[in-house]
């Protein structure tokens, strides 16, 4: 073979003829392996550098890979054998011009078969790159260098994560300068071999957290399926910042991350204190308060999941737990780094959006009775207007209202646990008000008429809990007891009282009554044996207890005691 003359200047791009001399002698390069190819490959390193630049200006310059693939036919060919020559891809700078090369042909949105098969093959080659499937030569030269193969398939696979790092870095979308987000596409696509690979970690990091600047510049769907995929087989750790970006991106990762959380924290066992734990490790509060359109995903799940269970305490418990600590994320960011309330809550009643989401804490103690008496009349308003138009059968906007004042109470529902203290030391003049927001929370649809029934029935209880709690009427009449325990059973046309409402009462007289703790024990402990709630009273006081150990809640030692105490002896049980 004669000694290849190729000259290239600035103004040229390279044409067939060129590129067949070229393919002509890295064809003999790869049939070769003695010291002679060495030493000719390092002898054309300058120049075929030279050459694979102005490959890429001119790739990059053409209008798709169809038209570049018609100008230069053996350009493939060409760089699929230099891509297995090891005494090419050893040397970095090679090596990186052969890798744009293969990034500027990939083609973001493949139009033809051309186009499609050039797709498949290029992933091919960035995926057994990064392997370590080796052949003669490349052993050889290992061998002769001396290192070992492990180290040099890493070696290339770092300095591949490297140039697309950079290669994104650089990415940039302008009316002056024109536009390569393109490229952010054509990096996320060439990545997906590449994910469960540990030297990849930073690629996807900066992937993840590429700001989208226009339409062109979306992660490709086959990187965040096969990311979604990897993470949720859990063979892929990523960096907190990752998984939040991941949950942007990708609205199953999402969607798979709330309901997992849901199915774990609604498992037997779970506690109000296990269930506060695993919303705080899950990370979605803080991926909600950091982004608006992550919390708007998850809440319509909780939401889709309370419109078919609306009497299941632990899944009020679980989403009344996650608007917690994303409110509590929510006022550790910057006023100006966060979206408004309105926006986080666009359904929501805006009357009743600043009452419920201010925390008990953040008000003085003498004014709750009077803030819980205006939110239950501004609730009322709604139902009224609701059941005024509930004659014309088009009209739906008064039951919406309705629902989202009551899903909002339920995400609130500290206030219905204030509501209840409350009712301990009320009279019979300004109980209604409270006792209406308590069965409002448990019967928000007012079914046949049951919301009306139920305040009947919940009026009633909280009399004989007033009667057997009052130290002044002691000792207590025998048959009250009975009284309050059979509100708790069917009778013919007529539900029986919802038990939380019943048990968070009595378990709000025991704890903030002024009966001896022995006293009110023995009361609880004959409801639970007779009715069968142990797995709600323990709720109850588990939530009440978790409630009372918050920042800013107020609560003495007599409080904390009888709490525990309560809690021990049904534990006993």
């Amino acid at each position: 073979m004669t000694e290849l003359q190729v000259q290239q200047t600035d103004e040229s791009s390279p044409n067939a003829e060129e590129l067949s001399s070229w393919l002509e002698k890295v064809i003999a390069w790869g049939h070769a392996d003695s010291l002679h190819t060495w030493k000719d490959i390092s002898l054309h390193s300058s120049r075929l550098k030279d050459f694979l630049q102005q490959l890429l200006i001119q790739i990059n310059n053409v209008s798709s890979t169809a038209e570049t693939m018609k100008r230069l036919p053996l350009l493939g060919q060409f760089l699929g054998r230099l891509c297995w020559n090891p005494h090419v891809t050893a040397e970095g700078e090679s090596r990186g011009l052969l890798f744009q090369c293969l990034w500027a042909l990939y083609s973001e949105h493949p139009s033809n078969a051309v186009e499609r098969e050039a797709n498949q093959w290029i992933r091919k080659v960035l995926c057994q790159l990064a392997t370590e499937e080796e052949d003669g030569a490349a052993l050889a030269l290992m061998k002769h260098l001396g290192v070992p193969s492990k180290e040099y398939h890493l070696k290339v696979l770092k300095k591949m994560v490297t140039i697309m790092q950079e290669n994104i870095g650089n990415n940039q979308c302008s009316r002056t300068q024109g536009c390569s987000c393109g490229s952010i596409r054509a990096a996320s696509e060439a990545c997906v071999p590449l994910i469960t690979c540990p030297e990849a970690s930073p690629l996807i990091g900066a992937l993840l957290q590429q700001p989208v600047t226009c339409f062109r510049d979306g992660l490709s769907e086959n990187f965040l399926d096969a990311l979604h995929s990897a993470y949720s087989r859990r063979v892929l750790p990523l960096e907190e910042l990752a998984v939040v970006s991941l949950w942007y991106h990708s609205l199953p990762s999402l969607e798979e991350a709330v309901l997992r959380l849901l199915e774990s924290a609604t498992a037997a066992g779970s506690t109000p204190n296990k269930i506060e734990e695993q919303v705080t490790n899950s990370l979605l509060p803080k991926a909600c308060a950091q982004h608006c359109s992550i919390f708007l995903v998850a809440n319509d799940i909780f939401r889709t999941v309370l419109k078919q269970a609306e009497r299941n305490e632990c899944v009020k418990h679980v989403f009344q737990t996650f608007t917690k600590c994303f409110l509590r994320e929510l006022s550790h960011l910057q006023p100006q780094t966060s979206a408004s309330l309105k926006a986080f809550f666009p359904q929501s009643p805006p009357s009743l959006l600043l009452p419920l989401l201010t925390m008990p804490s953040e008000m003085p103690q003498e004014a709750l009775k009077d803030h819980l008496v205006w939110v239950s009349s501004l609730i009322q308003q709604l139902a009224e207007e609701e059941e005024e138009e509930e004659e014309d059968s088009r009209n739906i906007r008064g039951h919406h209202k309705v629902f989202e004042a009551w899903l909002l109470l339920v995400q609130c529902g500290h206030w219905v646990q204030v509501a209840a203290q409350l009712l301990v030391t009320s009279g019979p003049e300004d109980c209604a008000p409270l006792l209406w927001l308590l069965t409002f929370y448990h019967h928000p649809t007012n079914r046949w008429h049951h919301r009306a029934s139920q305040l009947v029935q919940a009026k009633a209880a909280w009399d004989h809990l007033c009667s057997l709690f009052s130290v002044a009427g002691h000792p207590r009449p025998a048959d009250r007891l009975q009284s309050f325990i059979s509100l708790l059973s069917a009778k013919p046309r007529q539900p029986p009282l919802a038990p939380p409402l019943a048990l968070n009462l009595m378990v709000n007289f025991a704890v903030f009554g002024q009966l001896p703790l022995s006293t009110s024990t023995e009361m609880i402990q004959k409801v639970v044996d007779q009715s069968g709630l142990w797995d709600e009273s323990t709720r109850v006081l588990g939530s009440l207890r978790l409630r009372l150990n918050d920042r800013g809640c107020v609560a003495n030692d007599r409080v904390r005691l009888r709490i525990e105490e309560l809690r021990n002896t049904m534990t006993q049980m």
